[in-house]
């Protein structure tokens, strides 16, 4: 019987270990033995892509030089890519709202509005943010003056996020006045992000596991949701610091509920949100 009928091979508990650590290592993912099957499925897919029936031949091939960092690239868009939609936690979304339109209340927005989008995926987190920070300086009839920098470690995902053409099962649940707003139907039935929107995201290939070499510019908003969950504790604390440093006085972090736990930091105050985990970075001198 050919390899591509066969049944998956199962991986011994040596080699679950051996690409467990390679993923953590070169993506902070921690896997448990509960994600076993999913990791030797999607592993198994591609090893038959390649003609590969040894998990340690390909392993091999993956950790050989700068053709293994290609196949590694694949392999990882295979591993983490997780589905996403259009304004996936509502209250988080309205926090960055409310946020901005009390600047804007208040006369304090003096510089451009920068906000991170840390493992945007697909782009539907990016696209969402940009619509209701949009939104606000429509309402307050002025120019948008704002920009977000979204990050990703998969490049497949980058590169839907970049042409921001959706199916129409993403947009359907949307208010339809968001939909007529912010997207253009196509001819296929699919919707394509309006050039308003495309033009204020700036996409990048990144793995916050760097983030101490990337540039430390100054941001309103840090947006990281259902990403620290999968990294180890000490590893989300570390990040946490990193973001601290990054965010202007008044700005904050907003990750998902539950996904940092027993983490502090001198510079930061949480927020009185039951519904939302966010940090606001406390004014100089405070």
């Amino acid at each position: 019987m050919i390899w591509s009928l066969q049944a998956a091979p199962d991986l011994t508990d040596k080699q679950f270990d051996q690409w467990s650590k390679l993923l953590e290592d070169r993506a902070g993912i921690c896997l448990s033995d509960q994600q076993r099957v999913f990791l030797q499925t999607q592993v198994t897919m591609r090893m038959r892509e390649l003609g590969h029936s040894d998990y340690s031949q390909y392993y091999n091939r993956v950790v050989d030089g700068v053709s293994g960092m290609m196949e590694w690239s694949v392999l990882i868009d295979r591993l983490v890519v997780k589905e996403t939609s259009f304004f996936r936690h509502r209250p988080s979304i309205d926090f960055v709202r409310d946020f901005l339109q009390n600047q804007i209340n208040n006369q304090s927005l003096q510089e451009s509005f920068e906000v991170w989008s840390v493992g945007c995926s697909s782009g539907e987190e990016p696209y969402s943010l940009s619509m209701v920070i949009n939104d606000c300086f429509d309402l307050a009839q002025l120019d948008p003056y704002y920009g977000v920098t979204a990050t990703d470690i998969s490049r497949a995902a980058l590169t839907i996020a970049r042409n921001g053409i959706y199916p129409q099962r993403k947009v359907e649940m949307m208010e339809a006045h968001i939909r007529q707003r912010y997207f253009n139907q196509q001819d296929n039935g699919r919707y394509l992000i309006s050039p308003e929107l495309q033009d204020r995201v700036c996409y990048n290939h990144a793995n916050v596991l760097n983030i101490n070499e990337m540039p430390t510019i100054q941001l309103d908003i840090i947006f990281c949701q259902n990403l620290l969950i999968y990294f180890r504790r000490w590893l989300r604390h570390e990040i946490m610091n990193a973001f601290v440093e990054r965010l202007k006085p008044g700005g904050v972090i907003i990750v998902g509920l539950g996904e940092v736990v027993d983490w502090s930091h001198p510079d930061v105050t949480r927020a009185s949100n039951d519904d939302v985990q966010a940090y606001v970075r406390n004014p100089v001198g405070a």
